[in-house]
Parts: structure tokens; sequence; C-alpha cells
């Protein structure tokens, strides 16, 4: 039932891929930003960082959009990227931490977002909605494929080991020690038997990139009603994706960061937890939960177990099971007054990868009040909610793998 298509991929050359592919323009620190630009004239950070050829700092708007599109024309000409001359699908390998993914990039359908074949678990901002649909729209492509799953399938398993056996098109490492493989499917009788197995698949969950599926499906829908001709199956009625099967993710949790106790002294603040929380005192041993509905709190110099009293606490559906749902209802909203969690200044979020300390530093370090660490949620839990038509809170999950931008590009218009 999931639609995917091949599509002619714009992509830089072999020579130059290393140095083209980037990782999220919004992840680099401003200091290894600038040394990128300055020393390196093939990154795609070029591309979407263009007022920096003229030193240009505050252009925004559909003025910076039309400056990217510049830019990606530049690099064109340049033979920077080149186009494939066939529709392929591309099977890509990352390699990072000893974690190996392996998926498909394709052209998903916006129209399958709105029959609820690609479901989502998270909202979505209209304002960023809307801003992405105008970058899409002004620059004409997408260089960052969205993060699909789906059960794991023999099928599709089979034709990527069979490519991965094969000299690959890409095979570089970049300086965070990750490795990249990429392939080209461009086999018309493997394309139709990929094509078909994933039309035997119910269900695609979107795992990363929210805003740039639907504005992707706001930018369709626009394009649509313009088009007398339209038929359904033109470029911009479909987005870049990376398909990854389910048991490949790894799924992160994020750490809550408090500026303030809401007029409460911390012995305040621990009575009122009493109410929902069995609390023991750890001290300065680091505390991490192991299990469902235990939480981790460090305040005032010790860290805190937090077990949930369920006499207290009722479980009105799968949602009210989530542990960032528990926290919320018990803690946030109604002891520290935190109503609006995407958007109120005193809470932080951080993902839980690799600082274990980080709980204790920031609130140490004066920048926060109070933290809270969790367990990871699984992606049972993340398909039973999404599937039950319900949204997860904000930054429930880090999920990777994290993408990297320019490798394929998808031309929409």
């Amino acid at each position: 039932m999931a639609k995917i298509k091949p599509f002619k991929a714009v992509r830089p050359t072999r020579d130059k891929v290393a140095l083209v592919s980037s990782k999220s323009y919004e992840t680099y620190p401003e200091s290894e930003l600038n040394a990128k630009l300055a020393f390196n004239p093939f990154t795609f950070l070029h591309v979407v960082n263009p007022g920096y050829k003229y030193h240009i700092q505050d252009v925004t708007g559909e003025k910076r959009f039309k400056l990217v599109h510049n830019r990606y024309l530049e690099f064109k000409e340049a033979n920077v990227f080149t186009q494939d001359k066939t529709p392929s699908l591309y099977v890509y390998q990352k390699i990072s931490s000893g974690k190996s993914f392996s998926g498909i990039i394709a052209a998903t359908s916006t129209e399958d977002y709105h029959n609820n074949v690609i479901k989502i678990h998270e909202r979505t901002l209209r304002k960023r909605e809307l801003l992405f649909e105008n970058y899409l729209k002004n620059t004409g492509f997408n260089a960052e494929p969205v993060l699909l799953t789906y059960p794991d399938n023999d099928q599709v398993e089979t034709i990527i080991k069979k490519y991965q056996k094969e000299r690959a098109e890409y095979e570089f490492t970049t300086s965070d020690k990750d490795l990249h493989l990429l392939w080209l499917i461009d086999t018309p009788s493997d394309i139709e038997s990929l094509t078909e197995a994933f039309q035997n698949i119910e269900t695609l969950y979107i795992a990363d990139g929210h805003h740039r599926t639907t504005s992707s499906c706001i930018l369709a829908k626009n394009l649509a009603n313009e088009n007398p001709n339209h038929t359904g199956e033109e470029d911009y009625n479909f987005f870049m994706s990376y398909l990854l099967p389910e048991s490949q993710l790894s799924i992160y949790e994020f750490n809550r960061f408090i500026k303030d106790l809401n007029g409460l002294t911390p012995d305040e603040f621990l009575i009122e937890l009493d109410t929902y929380f069995r609390i023991e005192k750890r001290g300065q041993e680091l505390y991490k939960p192991k299990e469902k509905h235990h939480f981790s709190m460090y305040l005032k110099g010790d860290f805190y177990a937090l077990y949930l009293r369920k006499s207290a606490y009722e479980f009105t559906d799968d949602l009210s099971k989530l542990d960032a749902e528990i926290l919320f209802q018990t803690v946030l909203k109604p002891i520290l007054g935190i109503e609006d969690i995407r958007n109120d200044s005193k809470i932080i979020y951080s993902q839980d990868k690799s600082d274990s300390l980080e709980l204790k530093t920031k609130v140490d370090n004066g920048q926060f009040v109070v933290s809270f660490g969790m367990m990871p949620t699984s992606i049972q839990e993340i398909k039973t909610i999404v599937d039950k038509g319900l949204v997860m809170p904000p930054k429930t999950t880090y999920i990777e793998p994290k993408l990297r931008s320019a490798l394929t590009i998808y031309e929409i218009l």
C-alpha cells in the first residue's frame, strides 16, 4: 500500500562527494561552520549559506531562498553535481560507532501522507511548515531525505544485501568517523521488486523529518491547484525519503532541564513530588532509570530516583502510559506550571546519547534548577500511539541515524 518511486538524483561526482556532503546546517557550531565555508569550496554549506559568497549576513526569506537556488545552479554548472540519466533507487549504508544502518533512498508519495499510509508521531508548527514550503518552492529541490521506518521485510533486505556485495558508487569516511556507502539500483527488475515489496507494506512511520514532510505536502497541494493538467505523477507529488527497517533504528531519550521551581523551595518541591512518586535520595550516585515509569532527577547537588505511584496516576490510554506524558501530567504542568511544553522558555530539552552526567553539570553550573531523565521510548510504543491516532509530546525521542545533506538531491520542480 506504500508507494515508492525511482528518481533521477542530482549527486556529487564520486571524487568530490566527501567534500560536498554535509551534516544538517543547523547542527554546526558557528566556528566550525565558518571554517568549512572558508576552507572547503565544495561543501554544500555554501549552497544553504548563500550570502557567504558576498559577505552578506542578514539576507532572509525569499531573497535568501532564491540565492540558495542560484548557488545550487552554480554547483551544477561547475559539474560539482551531475544528474543520473536513469530513474533509480539507492541503497545507502551508514556505519557509526559500530552501529550499521542500511536502507533505501526513494521518492515517496504525498498522497500516502494524506491517506494515513505515512503516519506522524509528533505535531508540527504551522509557521515552520509554511517556511519550509516557501523554501522548497523557491529552491526547487530537497537535499536531505525524510527518515521513514517500516517493519522488517525479507524481500527488501535481500535486494539491499545483493547490492552491498558490489563495489559502492560512494565509499567515504567523514571527520566524525562515520562511514558512508551508496549503491545505485537502476535494474528494472530490482526496482519493480522493491516497488512491489513496499506496496505490500501497510504503513510507513516518520522517524525524523515531520516538518519537511508536511511542507512537501503543502507545496504539492498548492502546485496541483495551480496546474490545470495535474495528473498526480508530477515530481512535486513526491518527496525524498530514506526508508529504514525499524529494527535498525536507534532511539534515545531527551532530558528535561527546568529553570525555576515555580516559587517553591527545593524542600517544598520534594513534598509536592511525593504525591505521585516514591522518592529515593541517591546523593552523588548517578542514577539512570532501568524501567518504564521510573525517572531520574538532579536537584540541589543530589540525584534522586522517582518511582511512579500507580495508585496516584490513572492510565487512560496508551499516550498516558508514555513516560514523557507522565512527567508532564504529574510534574511539569501541575507543580512547575509549564502548560506549553513546546514553547515555554522555562524548559529546555537535550538528547541523552553520550553525556551521562549532563543532568548534573547543567544544574551545578547554574543554568537550571532541576533536571529529569527517563528511559528511551521503544519503537513499539511509538507505533502503538501513532496507530491509535495519538501524538506524543515534543522531544520524546531522539532517533538515529541522522542523515547527511546532498548525497542525493531530489528536484521537485
